[in-house]
């Protein structure tokens, strides 16, 4: 007998099965849940944007106190004169010998940690294979050398360079030392941005008679490079940052740098940690103008990471 034949089936009954369906959304327990859910939500999304705002303030007053005030006191006296012997005491002075000491640690650390770093980086993720016991202890080391305070690499530099190796308180002991703490973070985002770049572009490589070698200079670091880029410039940023491992390494000196072993050197993080607790009020704008121009270079670095990543991004 079909559904149409027995008795109590029709449209009427139809209807009210299909009532069944839709009631229970509407039934006081699911709409109480509902409501419910939407105050959580709203709630959460209240205590994320509080705790925003909480990150934000200081930091962005902080910054709006050393770029405002660096900013007003900054002149070009100021980045062509070197800091004068006196400065706590009233006398003038300029941060030359720091802008070119920082500059020549970060070209020497960074020319001992990339190509170390990229090249370690290429070999853990086309060579070494993700599960061998090398590459697995290499990683490791990596990422316990990446939470190692910069203090401790800083008197590990100082006991290693400046007294073991009598290199003194130089610029080669203290970029050997800021390239030891960049090297994790340049080896960990190029193996990682390496293992992101799909197999079937490796495999058609390989398909199409190309060499392990040849796929990876053409193909893989092109893919990759945005990746490559974003560690390098990560580990640049930290390693100009920096002020504990130089204070060890590297010292301090007011003059520009003219040798690379047994000579202390200046450095933009010395002027700020230095001339910040001097009572003279030339010394605190010093510190003041070091601030402004540290964070103009870090800014600089992430501007241009940026447009390189939007050139070069290719997945």
């Amino acid at each position: 007998m079909s559904d149409e034949n027995q008795p109590g089936v029709g449209f009427g009954a139809l209807n009210s099965q299909q009532q069944t369906v839709r009631v229970p959304w509407y039934q006081q327990r699911i709409t109480g849940s509902y409501r419910r859910r939407q105050i959580w939500d709203k709630a959460i999304k209240v205590l994320v944007v509080a705790a925003v705002l909480v990150v934000l303030v200081p930091l962005l007053d902080l910054l709006y106190m050393f770029a405002y005030k660096g900013l007003i006191l900054i002149r070009i006296s100021d980045l062509t004169q070197t800091t004068a012997a006196g400065v706590g005491l009233g006398a003038g002075g300029g941060i030359l010998n720091a802008i070119t000491g920082s500059l020549l640690l970060l070209a020497l650390s960074a020319a001992i940690a990339v190509p170390l770093g990229i090249f370690s980086g290429v070999y853990m993720a086309e060579f070494a294979g993700e599960h061998s016991r090398y590459a697995s202890l290499v990683r490791f080391v990596s990422d316990v050398l990446a939470g190692v305070p910069s203090i401790v690499l800083g008197y590990v530099g100082f006991l290693l360079f400046v007294l073991y190796a009598g290199w003194g308180y130089s610029a080669l002991a203290g970029a050997v030392t800021l390239s030891i703490l960049m090297l994790p973070y340049i080896l960990r985002t190029t193996e990682l941005s390496i293992r992101r770049v799909p197999d079937s572009i490796r495999e058609g490589a390989i398909a199409l008679g190309s060499t392990k070698t040849s796929m990876i200079n053409r193909l893989t670091l092109k893919f990759a490079l945005p990746g490559i880029i974003t560690g390098v410039m990560l580990a640049v940023s930290i390693s100009f940052s920096e002020t504990a491992p130089l204070l060890y390494t590297a010292l301090f000196s007011n003059y520009n740098p003219s040798a690379l072993l047994h000579q202390p050197i200046g450095y933009i993080t010395g002027i700020v940690w230095t001339f910040s607790q001097q009572p003279g009020t030339a010394a605190k704008d010093l510190a003041y103008i070091a601030s402004f121009v540290l964070l103009s270079f870090v800014f600089l670095v992430n501007l241009f990471a940026r447009v390189v990543l939007k050139r070069f991004s290719k997945i």
